[in-house]
């Protein structure tokens, strides 16, 4: 028995599908009718059947009201969440290391962004409460406790009180953004989902460049209170508001969608069964459930700590890069005004690269090549500010450097998910790439010391080191999934593409249908 989408009537409907007989009018009304006792009974049927079927048109109109709902809200709280952990590189130059007394050497300030990332590892594992808690419960937990969190920091008058924020802010920030990536893989198929991802991320450098903007306003003003607290309170006090968003308008999954309707859900079950085999309703469900034995196997596979090594590589530049950005713009002699606003023009080239990169990824399933070529622009730029000592070249190399670095991370985490064969392998697979991958700013936050002023050379040519080091390592991945592919298809032979818009039921399951993408 197969599952077909009746393209015979106005709207979009699963109905079992056993031969051409089944045709006639009579039966096609017969069977419209109890379509959602089929629905109900999709995970059971799908024992029984190995192809599916999705009317293109009906996926089409699922997709522009996924887009329209989930997007949206996720890339203005992944604004805010990124806005409010590197405003602190802005603050820095606007006065704050002078009013809490940072010591000289820098220490102080780098201790302030490494606090941050220990937090964040020590709660890389919440990744895995996007399945077990109600999504639009933990994301409104989260972004309200980083809001108030990042708001508390304009009252803080002491190195200490600072250092205690920044962890609090880690933990919070760690139970929201890691976690995302796996939320969308419950509504995208994988060839869907990295320019998703894409979109969601983008926020990151379009949040740097939307910070120097905003700083360069705020700092370039005289008002009563230090410049950089008003700086965290303008920026943290919508954060907090934003919560309200996240729990009114994100869906816990399709079937409890408010805004999709009734064929919409049907057209949403008939994809779960051809991802996964199942949809939530039924025995494979997909939320509140995590399969221990996939977590195994998740952690014993090499290629999690491929991409996770990836993950460091790029972590060390894409920690550093925001809140060193306008120290190296003031040390290549730009005034600290200056410096706000030149620091913001690269991150929007890099906003751009981001989602062009992860469209061109999608479309042509090479995904190890664009991080290499991605890695190489950013190894360049890295270079370029590393050896040479004039202003316009190193500006330059700015710009290299933030079209490489940012798009090249953003590509690894749709990579992880696309080659993890279950639900839960996938969610193991972003808690590893995120526990070790973020490992790297511990790093990336120490290597510019205030004594390497005024060219920071130890920094920019660890960067670049590990950049090109990024660029080695996608394609030892690609190699290693080439292998793989060729040896499974020796097993089971070749997966022919479909072109009658029919496919396999669980298709992004392991089996003898999946395929990794290169």
């Amino acid at each position: 028995m197969s599952l077909i989408v009746d393209q015979s009537a106005n709207s979009p409907e699963v109905v079992p599908h056993t031969g051409p007989e089944q045709t006639d009018v009579a039966s096609t009304e017969s069977v419209s009718q109890n379509s959602e006792k089929h629905v109900q009974e999709l995970s059971s049927d799908v024992q029984d059947s190995d192809r599916v079927f999705v009317d293109p048109k009906a996926e089409k109109r699922l997709l522009r009201k996924l887009d329209m709902r989930l997007i949206p809200v996720l890339f203005i709280l992944y604004l805010f969440s990124y806005l409010d952990r590197s405003n602190i590189g802005n603050a820095k130059i606007a006065g704050m290391s002078t009013e809490l007394k940072f010591s000289k050497n820098g220490n102080d300030y780098s201790w302030l962004l490494t606090i941050f990332y220990i937090a964040y590892i020590l709660f890389e594992w919440c990744a895995l409460m996007w399945k077990v808690v109600p999504p639009h419960i933990w994301a409104a937990a989260m972004v309200f406790g980083w809001g108030l969190v990042a708001t508390m920091q304009s009252a803080a008058h002491s190195w200490k009180a600072m250092m205690a924020l920044r962890f609090l802010l880690g933990a919070f920030e760690a139970g929201f953004g890691p976690g995302v990536p796996y939320y969308l893989s419950f509504f995208y198929m994988r060839r869907e989902l990295g320019l998703r991802i894409g979109l969601f991320l983008s926020a990151g450098p379009l949040a740097t460049c939307f910070a120097g903007a905003l700083a360069y306003g705020i700092t370039s003003g005289h008002v009563s209170i230090a410049n950089w607290r008003l700086l965290f309170l303008v920026e943290g006090l919508p954060t907090i508001v934003l919560a309200s968003m996240a729990w009114f308008m994100l869906p816990d999954s399709t079937t409890t969608a408010k805004f999709l309707s009734e064929e919409d859900k049907q057209v949403a079950r008939a994809r779960g069964v051809r991802q996964v085999g199942g949809d939530e309703t039924g025995p494979a469900k997909r939320l509140g459930n995590i399969v221990w034995s996939d977590i195994g196997a998740a952690l014993l596979d090499v290629k999690n700590y491929l991409t996770a090594m990836m993950y460091f590589s790029c972590n060390v530049s894409f920690s550093s890069l925001p809140v060193f950005l306008p120290t190296i713009l003031t040390e290549m002699g730009y005034t600290a005004i200056h410096a706000q606003g030149l620091s913001a023009p690269p991150y929007f080239i890099s906003f751009l690269v981001v989602i062009a990169s992860t469209f061109i990824a999608d479309r042509t399933g090479q995904r190890g090549i664009t991080i290499f070529v991605l890695s190489l622009i950013g190894g360049i730029g890295y270079i370029l500010l590393a050896a040479t000592s004039k202003t316009a070249i190193r500006y330059f190399g700015v710009y290299l450097a933030a079209a490489g670095v940012f798009p090249a991370i953003i590509n690894i985490l749709p990579w992880v998910l696309n080659n993890q064969g279950s639900d839960t392998r996938r969610g193991a697979g972003i808690a590893m790439l995120n526990l070790v991958g973020q490992c790297g700013p511990l790093l990336g936050t120490r290597i510019y010391p205030a004594t390497d002023a005024p060219f920071y050379r130890l920094g920019m040519w660890t960067c670049a080191a590990f950049m090109l080091f990024n660029g080695f390592l996608a394609i030892a991945l690609r190699t290693l999934l080439v292998w793989e592919n060729k040896r499974a298809d020796a097993k089971y032979g070749v997966v022919e593409k479909e072109t009658d818009g029919h496919v396999v039921a669980g298709v992004e399951n392991e089996g003898p249908k999946f395929r990794y993408v290169l």
